[in-house]
């Protein structure tokens, strides 16, 4: 979705084309969230037949592209068949996960002689993940920004005066999943979600030529915080139990 090896395998494929073609791609994007200090990245792609069949060729090679970029970040590939792929990325804290996520996503200039040279600064799909973390000892509260930038599918959907409706190269999706409540933060830059479930968290639709902004707040338990008071306790309830009165109690 948001690579320059994405920008490869819809280029040519969008020179050919003499019709509209709906749902090329299915890309699904997620961070799941166990606890602070554990979580993982998700992707789940998914080619149409009628775009593999119109190139097979650079159908394979950018789904191997995918799968190579993420093991180089010890994550897991799981090939549900030839065009569906499920790869999970694994991280240890929020600092872990933004390089991570930028990392995977994050793409270079992509030259072509096709494109315009006034539109080259725009052949750019690339995003950029923060995550500020506060403990407040019992509880941990995460502030989420996500710049999600799609403006090559335009560029790309207006090539060669073929004009192709960019919302029809891909069905783009983030996903964020919490333990606990999640909410988006509401303001006119920011898109929103289209579900607001807190049981199966946050999901935005990606919108295919513009600079996609997503804020969220969400919280969750802290294990140090929570197995520090259960210490606490126990220490507290093995006094009363031997001396039968609180610590500076006469």
């Amino acid at each position: 979705m948001k690579n320059s090896s994405v920008v490869r395998f819809l280029l040519p494929v969008i020179l050919c084309l003499t019709v509209l073609l709906t749902g090329c791609v299915d890309y699904q994007v997620g961070i799941n969230f166990a606890t602070p200090y554990s979580g993982e990245i998700t992707q789940h792609i998914k080619v149409s037949d009628q775009l593999s069949n119109l190139a097979p060729s650079d159908t394979k090679k950018w789904l191997d592209s995918v799968e190579k970029r993420s093991r180089q970040l010890d994550g897991k590939v799981k090939k549900l068949d030839s065009q569906e792929l499920l790869l999970t990325i694994p991280f240890g804290n929020g600092v872990e996960l933004a390089q991570k996520f930028n990392q995977l996503f994050q793409t270079s200039i992509v030259p072509n002689a096709t494109i315009p040279k006034d539109q080259v600064d725009l052949i750019k799909l690339n995003s950029q993940v923060s995550i500020h973390q506060s403990n407040l000892i019992f509880v941990e509260r995460n502030s989420l920004d996500l710049a999600i930038d799609l403006r090559a599918l335009q560029v790309l959907s207006q090539q060669e005066k073929i004009i192709i409706d960019p919302d029809s190269l891909a069905d783009l999706k983030f996903q964020l999943t919490t333990p606990w409540i999640a909410r988006s933060i509401s303001n006119s830059d920011n898109l929103q979600p289209i579900n607001n479930s807190l049981k199966k968290g946050l999901v935005w639709q990606l919108h295919p030529g513009e600079v996609n902004h997503i804020h969220a707040i969400f919280w969750l338990p802290s294990p140090i915080g929570i197995g520090t008071a259960i210490i606490i306790l126990l220490m507290l309830l093995g006094y009363l139990l031997k001396y039968r009165r609180f610590p500076g109690l006469a």
